[in-house]
């Protein structure tokens, strides 16, 4: 689903300890490397929760699993709310917590919440578009904002084709260099990829690609991902062609598309992003794979967890969240270290999450997201 671009994020520790120091040395001997490192080691590790800011939203979005699992229904009605959230925030403050992603319901129904997390923590939010969050108060506030295809295609998915919501979501968020459109593209839809980035890229903004995770497919999941082959190959064309304005990697393209990481397929038992404290998931905990201690997807009632952020009982295989996929790469440091193009592959990843979320400081007219598309061009052959 659209809604949870960011919802989960790993802790960024980069454990020296575990690294062949000379092999490390010799890879960041390249000042282009040594500078990434250096911008992702200064901004420090995130212990990042995901949250559902209101259990309330503005649109009914087909396949949204947020919906189909009822995660609505998870609030006691006669909950006193606004104070089980500030008792939440200052126990997640003591916690640690440093990032928090914010999700829904809509986020945009509540500002006051949305702007009392802006005000404490490093934090994104993702959003229909069908109400702009202000500038005043929010300036540095990273927003994804949804569009799933061509004007068409996004109100047909999204609405019931009754309103052209990317055209209000474009005009609320025209030249707004806090906001970036979350494209989520289905096997389908490969051919509405080149004039929907145009559109955003004319509007002013950048574009991240989310995959459409068909929880209803009767495709096994190997078919499923196989059939993403003509948006791999269109997204690698809006990488070349705007190469400043794609937050998406050719390598992070590939494992997404491919469901593979060296020697591991994607599903539950590596999903890295998995409530810690959820008794249901201590045996994946127990298994060996890594996964984020720190992290926890927390319902609308600011109390209880789920399993992960993007669902509850579904199948973790038909995932193909951008963000659950992202984090994947992130904590799995050590599988990227057999070569300075496999180690490359990791750091650019990285980099990007941290300049999504503007974890590192964006200089003007910086040109840093066009030399990582030229250097991916040639390394992002590891899998």
């Amino acid at each position: 689903m659209f809604k949870y671009f960011l919802d989960c994020l790993p802790i960024v520790t980069i454990d020296l300890y575990f690294l062949n120091m000379s092999t490390l040395a010799t890879y960041l001997s390249d000042p282009f490397l040594a500078n990434l490192y250096t911008q992702v080691r200064k901004a420090g590790a995130v212990k990042s929760i995901s949250v559902d800011l209101t259990h309330k939203c503005n649109l009914r979005c087909n396949g949204c699993y947020y919906f189909e699992e009822e995660m609505d229904k998870m609030v006691d009605a006669k909950a006193d709310l606004d104070n089980a959230f500030d008792i939440f925030l200052a126990s997640e403050k003591k916690r640690g917590t440093n990032f928090i992603t914010i999700v829904g319901g809509e986020p945009s129904l509540r500002l006051d919440r949305l702007k009392t997390i802006y005000d404490n923590f490093k934090m994104n939010v993702a959003t229909n578009g069908l109400i702009r969050i202000p500038y005043k108060g929010f300036e540095q506030m990273p927003i994804g904002v949804a569009v799933w295809g061509s004007n068409q295609t996004d109100a047909e998915l999204r609405n019931k084709g009754k309103r052209d919501l990317f055209s209000i979501a474009l005009e609320n968020y025209k030249n707004d260099n806090r906001a970036f459109f979350y494209y989520t593209v289905s096997p389908d839809k490969s051919d509405e990829i080149e004039l929907v980035v145009e559109k955003c890229v004319n509007n002013g903004n950048k574009v991240l690609f989310n995959y459409f995770s068909d929880t209803h497919t009767k495709k096994n999941i190997t078919e499923y991902r196989a059939s993403f082959s003509k948006v791999r190959s269109q997204i690698e064309k809006a990488i070349e062609k705007y190469p400043a304005k794609i937050l998406t990697t050719s390598y992070f393209n590939k494992v997404i598309t491919s469901g593979k990481l060296y020697n591991q397929v994607w599903g539950y038992n590596v999903c890295t992003n998995i409530s810690t404290n959820y008794a249901p998931n201590q045996a994946r905990l127990q298994n060996g794979n890594p996964f984020n201690p720190h992290f926890r997807s927390y319902n609308a009632d600011f109390t209880t967890t789920r399993r992960c952020c993007t669902g509850i009982n579904r199948s973790c295989d038909s995932c193909c969240d951008a963000w659950e996929h992202f984090s994947w790469i992130m904590i799995n440091l050590k599988k990227h270290l057999g070569s300075k193009d496999e180690f490359t592959n990791w750091l650019t990843s990285m980099y990007m999450f941290y300049y999504i979320n503007r974890l590192i400081e964006l200089p003007q007219n910086d040109t840093t997201l066009i030399q990582i598309h030229a250097r991916l061009g040639k390394a992002s052959s590891y899998v």
